[in-house]
């Protein structure tokens, strides 16, 4: 192992994790990419100290954990907590985008019916009431907003975006929204120099070491923005050397380290993979295809020592969960006591 992922695995809480709840882990992490909810859901399992795929449904359903668009822009496990403040550094680059991708689409939405959506989300979900997109959609239809209900995900995001909306429990397997002020009352504003420093400090805590380009490829931030962030917390870290290259370490981990034997079964897009803009330190470029696309697609991936070495698969027979395995070439394969170790951990998971 190196000594890059080394930190990372500890940083990371790969490696002798420190938390039990979902809450405190997020926290943690700033936040965790999340667009494919059951196997997001691992990417908290397999950093906890003892959880199942229950214990994190149950920190969704009470509002502990919400997922909404939020940085880059894609959809993220947030904390109620800092929900508000996260949204407020990247809602109006958000916002942008989505009114750019909107009009390339022949799509002109004036700024009066994203008011009148908004007033209208708040009077058919106040009172806890959690509805699903389509009955969002079918609302806004009866409302005469939108002539159609399948138009109305431009309005759920501008509504994500400007505080008004976020995720709600379950529905029947499907997801629902519910009014931010409902499910995050203790959701705290910040002022944006303090919003910056803060996420800085959540990011470099979490995924130590990482370059300014990781930071900002993270957290969607500006160039500018990035580096007034790591500044404001600049006493904070440790500016180091590794490869020939500058990477930050926060002072948590500036004591040198090493990690023992590890493997784990990553889900796709798991921040190990995701949240750094270089991924050479923790795999070769020539195996970079495996783990994931020029199309932003992530795969399913073996992490043993720090290293990508290879990829997995579930499959489901007669109610039983099998897990396929494979290497990549010149990879040292782990031993076969280490697979199963892992693949039982994940099978207790979502079992």
């Amino acid at each position: 192992m190196n000594m890059i992922t080394d930190i990372r695995l500890r940083s990371q809480q790969l490696l002798k994790p420190e938390f039990k709840d979902p809450r405190d882990l997020v926290s943690w992490m700033g936040g965790m990419q999340a667009q494919d909810y059951p196997r997001a859901k691992w990417a908290l399992g397999v950093r906890l100290k003892s959880a199942t795929s229950r214990t994190v449904d149950e920190a969704i359903r009470q509002g502990d954990i919400l997922r909404t668009h939020v940085m880059r822009p894609t959809w993220h496990f947030v904390t109620s907590e800092d929900i508000r403040w996260m949204l407020k550094l990247s809602s109006q680059r958000i916002i942008t985008a989505c009114n750019s991708f909107a009009r390339s689409n022949g799509i002109d939405i004036p700024e009066s019916l994203y008011t009148k959506a908004n007033d209208h989300f708040c009077k058919i979900l106040e009172g806890n009431n959690h509805l699903t997109k389509q009955e969002l959609g079918d609302e806004m239809v009866k409302a005469g907003i939108i002539p159609d209900p399948a138009a109305v995900g431009y309005l759920i995001t501008r509504a994500e975006q400007e505080g008004v909306i976020c995720s709600g429990n379950d529905k029947e397997g499907k997801f629902t929204h519910a009014l931010l002020d409902e499910r995050a009352p203790m959701a705290k504003e910040l002022p944006r120099e303090e919003a910056l420093a803060l996420l800085a400090r959540k990011y470099f805590r979490s995924h130590s070491p990482a370059t300014l380009d990781d930071f900002v490829w993270w957290s969607g931030l500006s160039l500018t923005e990035g580096r007034q962030a790591v500044a404001l917390i600049g006493s904070e870290l440790v500016e180091d050397k590794f490869a020939s290259q500058s990477f930050f370490v926060h002072q948590q981990w500036k004591k040198r380290m090493r990690s023992s034997d590890v493997l784990h079964f990553l889900p796709p897009y798991d921040e190990y993979l995701i949240s750094y803009k270089d991924r050479t330190a923790a795999m070769d470029k020539e195996h970079h295809p495996k783990a994931f696309n020029n199309f932003g697609i992530f795969y399913p991936v073996i992490l043993h020592n720090g290293r990508i070495v290879g990829n997995w698969k579930k499959t489901v027979k007669r109610g039983e969960i099998f897990i396929e395995t494979s290497f990549f070439e010149e990879c040292r394969k782990p031993d076969n006591e280490q697979i199963e170790k892992a693949a039982d951990r994940y099978k207790h998971f979502v079992i």
